[in-house]
């Protein structure tokens, strides 16, 4: 049975959002949420509107986005005005997605913080439904794909990004979640395997460089012309 999220609409959002509603009613959203689509809630991942209604709630009546979660059998209620402001948004876009692949596949930043911080951080991007950051997070924790992590939390972290992003890249390229966990993993691996590349290349250049010079003929004080 499905379990309603009543507790995400706080009275300080009834208020907001009939305030909102109130103030602008002429308003319009240039790319309004509508019944069937598939959307990204910050805290949630992906879900998808089975319904627009209103309700009664604290006294005030309100449009409601109600959006249903199937991995959790939870069903969520975002205000209508306030649904921008709690970061809802659309599908990200095929080129917004490609987007989102180069960042994986690219070489993991370093970061001398502790790891608390460096914890809270990861989090903090994750949270934020931002899929560039999703992707930043997985790029950077990338050890933990093979099992090399150093810690449970560095591994748990892993595993919550890349879940949230293969959510939204099977809604984008039409897959399952299972099958988006693979390619994306996989495009972890490719990344790595491309990196090293460049740095032996760059390694053996440098060593190369090295070699040549020591073979050059060292140039006698005597044979110096006067």
């Amino acid at each position: 049975m499905d379990k309603l999220a009543a507790a995400e609409i706080t009275k300080a959002m009834v208020s907001a959002a009939y305030g909102a509603t109130a103030a602008q009613p002429k308003q319009q959203d240039d790319d309004p949420f509508r019944k069937g689509d598939f959307v990204v809630y910050p805290t949630h991942g992906v879900g998808k509107i089975d319904k627009i209604g209103s309700e009664e709630i604290g006294g005030h009546k309100l449009d409601l986005i109600y959006i249903s979660f199937d991995e959790n059998k939870m069903t969520l209620r975002v205000p209508v005005a306030q649904a921008r402001v709690t970061g809802l948004r659309k599908l990200a876009t095929p080129e917004a997605m490609a987007q989102a692949m180069t960042i994986l596949a690219g070489r993991p930043k370093v970061s001398r913080l502790m790891w608390a911080k460096r914890a809270q951080e990861f989090q903090a991007k994750i949270n934020s439904g931002d899929l560039k950051m999703v992707a930043e997070v997985c790029r950077d924790l990338q050890s933990a794909a093979n099992g090399s992590a150093p810690s449970y939390s560095q591994r748990n972290l892993f595993e919550l990004a890349i879940d949230r992003l293969a959510g939204e890249f099977a809604g984008v390229v039409g897959t399952d979640k299972a099958d988006a966990i693979v390619k994306l993993t996989q495009k972890l691996v490719d990344g790595r395997t491309a990196d090293t590349a460049r740095s032996d290349q760059r390694a053996d250049r440098v060593r190369e460089e090295a070699e040549a010079k020591s073979s050059e003929p060292a140039v006698s004080l005597a044979d110096a012309p006067v």
